[in-house]
């Protein structure tokens, strides 16, 4: 069996009203993260502002000692939500099946309500990027039903870890 790797992972919380104090997905998402024997390298808030969310990631991305972005909030349909906005143009490579998969996990929870996410995910520079809502229950969804398992090196038949080292090939 192939032995754990402990990734580094930036938690972004993108949000207007946010701050440590009431920021449950992002504490959910670090307690989950270092539950799961990986660590939080940095954790910020930034307002829903396509600038500064772009700034803030397109650092981490650049930054080799991040080897994932998570970010929460900012994915919903209102005129504030900016999160794909931002981030989509980044993305060396867009992971279609992240959004799709979370979507229909959601389903069971929240029924047609799903279609009204813009969850995506992708790969920049190396780094992967998980752009989830701002719900609570989102992120344990996302978190405990598809990160978990796709940034653990031990997952069969295959997982995201055993692909870093060959995300930038030309």
């Amino acid at each position: 069996m192939k032995d754990f790797t402990a990734l580094n992972i930036a938690v972004l919380t993108v949000s207007d009203t946010r701050d440590e104090t009431n920021d449950t997905s992002g504490k959910i998402l670090v307690d989950r993260i270092i539950e799961a024997g990986h660590f939080v390298v940095e954790k910020q808030i930034v307002r829903d502002n396509i600038y500064q969310i772009r700034a803030t990631v397109s650092q981490w991305i650049f930054n080799e000692k991040v080897d994932v972005i998570i970010s929460t909030g900012g994915t919903g349909v209102t005129g504030r939500d900016g999160t794909p906005e931002a981030i989509t143009p980044l993305l060396d490579k867009v992971l279609d099946g992240f959004g799709e998969t979370f979507r229909w996990l959601s389903f069971e929870e929240i029924k047609t309500s799903t279609i009204q996410s813009r969850a995506v995910a992708g790969v920049a520079n190396g780094t992967y990027i998980f752009c989830l809502p701002g719900s609570s229950s989102a992120c344990r969804t996302a978190w405990d039903s598809i990160i978990l398992t796709q940034l653990d090196s031990r997952t069969r038949p295959c997982n995201l870890v055993q692909l870093m080292p060959r995300l930038l090939e030309k």
